[in-house]
């Protein structure tokens, strides 16, 4: 029987290292080579550890799947557990789902796209369902529900925002927790065009999105004759620097007994990032029927080890009647946290929130800590 040269044995030895790097090892073709002596004990053992972290790797990226279409399907999804502890009496601590998302994105083609994404903590619903078709960078166009374009804090998944919750203006005007329209997670819905233009060199200097809405909120028909419009403008004209507005006009029903009456909005917002730095804030005036509201925030935040640990300190506040002859009903939030990055896909965030409401004194100061895993 002739000898193996042992040039031959070590291209082997590579192309099945290369090899390695496209598929999962087969741990009986380990142990064949072993014996077969084509590779050592401490080659195999390298081999598996470089497999390894292969496979560590291959889970932060999303995961597709190929349906019976054909057509390649993304999913991914993300849980948030969080623990509240507010001071005031009679309020207790206690321990909740916040989020439980599944996030299924399909391309058709070059062109055409398609989202599902549920929402399963709480009640379960469809959070987007949206079908676009994309022409060019430039233009892009999408029907269904998802967010509509008003407030960069709006349009921030939940899952990358460096606060634990958003700012008192943003959940106050556009569609969440305490607009007058009820919590709709940001979203409508409607039809949209968006795109980006003026390219120098490899960055976009103008980002733009308009669009015609229901107005009455996720997963129900409308419940009046007009249309909601909404329009984003986004700047870009230094790397690194955002600069924008938003505007809202539409009707809406709500109140005891429900009418129709007028919802505005009007928002600027500004981000700078540079380094491990960053700040980043936010104003919106709105009208509700004959109310006036208005409110802004700031943020800064800073990355004090590597890409892992961040340090963020909020100002945040809000009048739901800027009417002068109103008083004691604005509140001030000061807000204070740490982010943990324990890889791309996990962390933990911990926030402390001073509370400063005009008028009577309420010791309602809260500490938050919510731990997020997402695939």
């Amino acid at each position: 029987m002739k000898t193996i040269k042992p040039y031959l044995l070590t291209v082997a030895v590579i192309a099945f290292s290369v090899n390695l790097q496209a598929q999962q090892i087969n741990e009986d073709l380990i142990n064949l080579l072993i014996q077969k002596q084509v590779i050592s004990q401490n080659d195999a053992d390298s081999i598996r550890v470089v497999n390894a972290i292969k496979a560590l790797q291959a889970k932060e990226k999303q995961t597709k799947y190929t349906p019976l279409t054909g057509v390649p399907l993304t999913l991914n999804g993300y849980t948030q557990v969080r623990f509240q502890s507010q001071q005031e009496e009679g309020k207790p601590d206690y321990l909740d789902i916040r989020r439980a998302r599944l996030d299924f994105k399909g391309v058709v083609d070059e062109h055409w796209d398609y989202r599902l994404q549920l929402e399963f903590a709480g009640s379960p619903k469809i959070l987007d369902a949206v079908i676009s078709y994309k022409h060019r960078n430039w233009l892009k166009f999408s029907a269904g529900q998802f967010k509509i374009p008003f407030s960069a804090e709006n349009l921030t998944s939940s899952n990358k925002t460096e606060s634990i919750d958003r700012s008192q203006v943003v959940e106050a005007l556009a569609a969440r927790s305490k607009d007058v329209i009820g919590n709709q997670n940001g979203r409508d819905l409607g039809i949209q065009v968006n795109g980006s233009i003026l390219k120098v060199k490899d960055r976009y200097i103008i980002d733009y999105a308009f669009g015609g809405f229901n107005g009455a909120g996720i997963n129900t028909a409308d419940n009046n004759e007009p249309k909601d419009f909404v329009a984003r403008i986004l700047l870009h004209p230094f790397k690194n620097v955002d600069f924008g507005g938003s505007y809202y006009n539409g009707y809406g029903k709500w109140g005891g007994p429900a009418k129709e009456q007028v919802r505005l909005r009007y928002a600027t917002e500004l981000s700078f990032t540079y380094a491990i730095a960053s700040i980043k804030g936010e104003y919106i005036l709105g009208q509700d029927g004959t109310v006036k509201k208005g409110g802004w925030f700031a943020q800064a935040g800073a990355y004090i080890y590597k890409k892992s640990v961040q340090l963020i300190a909020r100002y945040d506040t809000f009048d739901p009647n800027t009417d002068t002859a109103k008083k004691d009903d604005s509140s001030t939030n000061y807000i204070f946290g740490v982010n943990l990055n324990f890889n791309s896909w996990a962390k933990l965030q911990v926030n402390y929130t001073y509370k400063d409401e005009e008028g009577k004194a309420v010791n309602n100061d809260l500490v938050v800590a919510q731990l997020q895993l997402g695939f």
